[in-house]
């Protein structure tokens, strides 16, 4: 039986208290494909108790007992991968092998560098004749995104589950039926009743609720910098705690000594990847000014081999964007870098050549991009990459920063020592060099408007954490 239509609390799968359906568009075909029910003030209530019930028994287990639990999360999680996958294609567009590779994949490694970090984590301390003891902080309130679901989800509710919170969930609503397959996870792998509890909704019907909630100890976010700034507001009245991971507009700065054919290369697969749906998607392409030319036809290339189309064929690698609003929202910024006189190199408005249905974007390139243009300042969430010329490397690094945002960077060089220099100036929560694997330990989260807090592995796991010191303890 579906539990589509059903919220996950208290440890059972239970019917809103008032039915009101959504339904879930794939962004392929621009049909639903299921429902799914939003819930209300009152389903909120009930999660949040189950939560506040369940949290003083679990807040006191050990760590080997959490240790055993993530570990069963982590088993049924990847007995469900097919199935995760499937979802993800669907509900956000994802190309099949992408969604198995990376967005499915995403949410296992989390739990698997999460399950890592717990095991070598260290909730006491001695100080003296001070005992300095780390718990879980309550009750948590988490929002998730649409682009990369499964990544978020884990890279939450892992760390929270491993510093003995309990917890609300509220999946997108654009992407919801990931959320409702490891609400299944969950349940299989034997959480205790209330400790994880799942309700669909929308901002205003659930996520406004949960982030003023008074039963509700802290909210981590991740989306809109203009959403999470609504989370805050919200919060403010009960003090409790905010995590955000926002909005970006990261700068990839390519150096002259960089090997330039595989450095731009590089940058239009990493702008393109999840069609351009990332938060932390290099963007803007920085080149010196005497390479540009060079640098727009190796852009060009590689653009243009990126095959759009059905995410459910094999050797896809661009799917849609999620929704109607996505595509309309991106259009009108491709248009704006045309009128404000950017360089089109590839691209442009309009669905790709064959395509006539779907909220399928032409992968795009534009030149020429200066810093005060539309495109170079807002964040577009879509495959468009912006290449703008610098003269001296003071400026690239002047340009990099010349932003609200600060979530991540990107340097390309030959030599690593001046990779380095150039990094340490950027004002980034991450900066990558020469393209590295990814590192699920490395902290993530952003500087200015990119938020606050920082997730991933044992840094996720102290931002769920209270710090108490019990003086006078002993030695």
């Amino acid at each position: 039986m579906s539990n589509h239509l059903k919220f996950y609390i208290n440890g059972a799968w239970v019917d809103p208290v008032t039915p009101r359906k959504l339904d879930v568009i794939n962004p392929a075909t621009e049909e639903p494909f299921t429902a799914i029910s939003i819930g209300s003030a009152v389903d909120v209530d009930r999660a949040v108790a189950a939560a506040r019930a369940a949290f003083p028994k679990y807040s006191q287990t050990s760590k080997a007992e959490r240790v055993a639990l993530v570990k069963r999360i982590v088993a049924c999680y990847r007995a469900r991968m097919e199935d995760i996958a499937q979802a993800v294609s669907a509900e956000m567009g994802a190309p099949i092998a992408m969604a198995r590779d990376s967005q499915a994949a995403a949410g296992l490694a989390h739990l698997e560098s999460t399950l890592k970090a717990l095991e070598a984590f260290e909730f006491e301390e001695g100080r003296g004749s001070t005992r300095i003891v780390r718990e879980g902080i309550g009750v948590v309130g988490l929002i998730t995104p649409w682009n990369w679901p499964l990544n978020q989800i884990a890279c939450k509710v892992a760390p929270a589950i491993a510093a003995g919170c309990t917890m609300v969930l509220k999946p997108s609503e654009v992407a919801p039926i990931t959320g409702i397959i490891f609400s299944e996870v969950m349940h299989e792998a034997g959480v205790p009743a209330g400790v994880y509890n799942m309700v669909n909704g929308d901002g205003p019907s659930v996520g406004s609720v949960m982030s003023a909630h008074p039963g509700i100890d802290m909210m981590s976010f991740t989306g809109s910098t203009r959403a999470g700034i609504l989370v805050a507001k919200a919060a403010a009245d009960t003090v409790k705690r905010v995590a955000q991971e926002l909005g970006g507009k990261s700068p990839n700065i390519i150096l002259r000594d960089a090997d330039l054919a595989w450095s731009v290369t590089k940058g239009v697969q990493s702008c393109f990847n999840n069609s351009g749906q990332s938060c932390n998607s290099p963007t803007r392409m920085l080149v010196p000014r005497e390479l540009q030319a060079d640098a727009l036809a190796i852009a060009k290339r590689s653009a243009e081999a990126h095959k759009v189309g059905d995410p459910r064929l094999e050797g896809t690698n661009l799917g849609p964007v999620v929704s109607e609003v996505q595509f309309n929202k991106i259009q009108a910024l491709i248009e704006s870098g045309i009128k404000e006189g950017a360089t089109l190199v590839t691209g442009g408005t309009g669905r790709p050549e064959g395509l006539n249905r779907g909220y399928y974007v032409r992968p795009t390139v534009f030149g020429d991009v200066r810093p005060e243009m539309t495109i170079a300042r807002e964040e577009i969430f879509g495959p468009v990459l912006s290449i703008m010329p610098y003269d001296s490397e003071e400026q690239a690094i002047e340009i990099a920063n010349d932003t609200p945002y600060g979530l991540s960077a990107n340097v390309e060089s030959k030599d690593i020592e001046h990779a380095r220099h150039v990094a340490r100036q950027l004002r980034a929560g991450q900066v990558k060099i020469n393209y590295p694997a990814w590192d699920t330990f490395a902290p993530f989260g952003g500087y200015k408007q990119s938020g606050n807090g920082r997730e991933y592995a044992d840094w996720g796991i102290h931002d769920f954490l209270e710090v108490k010191a019990i003086i006078g303890y002993g030695a």
